[in-house]
């Protein structure tokens, strides 16, 4: 049986896959959208001033673009493991097997981390000037909320990936 693991990022796992990555490539994802949508009282916030991180919500119709990260073959129960022990910190994400279509066309199964709307970290249908302000004010271990939000869209943009949701949080929290 090859070994032969992909990741879908979609957040920080663009700029800091914490593993070694031997192929990556734009990919995107349906039936999925990137969204503020999940409390962080970990890494970028704590349980008494929560911030907020990305998640995957199942959305129909819904397309994201992100990065499908190869792993070293050979290595991926190690990276498994790790991806484990950072993503499912808490029961907020739930591990998921999904198709990627890759930019040069080929299409890929790979493991992402999606919300799971039963945990109370979930926080679907923030206004976006509520997201702001509360990643305005939060920080956690990883450090300030703001942060995480400017470093995933500052690799967005270099990536050619248009999210307007998060292009106007940029904006708006170069106001604040």
């Amino acid at each position: 049986m090859q070994d032969e693991l992909w990741v879908f990022g979609y957040g920080s796992l663009i700029w800091d896959p914490g593993f070694e990555v031997t192929e990556r490539q734009i990919a995107r994802l349906d039936g999925w959208h990137r969204s503020f949508c999940m409390y962080s009282v970990h890494y970028r916030g704590t349980a008494a001033q929560p911030g907020l991180v990305l998640a995957l919500d199942a959305q129909s119709g819904a397309v994201c673009h992100g990065v499908a990260l190869r792993a070293m073959p050979g290595h991926s129960d190690a990276v498994l493991s790790y991806l484990r022990t950072r993503e499912l910190i808490s029961d907020a994400y739930l591990e998921k097997q999904v198709d990627l279509s890759l930019a040069d066309g080929r299409r890929v199964s790979a493991v992402t981390y999606v919300i799971n709307r039963d945990n109370p970290q979930y926080c679907h249908g923030l206004s976006l000037e509520v997201q702001a302000r509360v990643i305005a004010g939060a920080s956690g271990v990883r450090g300030p909320n703001r942060d995480y939000l400017t470093t995933t869209h500052s690799h967005l943009m270099e990536m050619g990936v248009d999210d307007p949701d998060m292009a106007w949080l940029a904006a708006r929290l170069n106001q604040m």
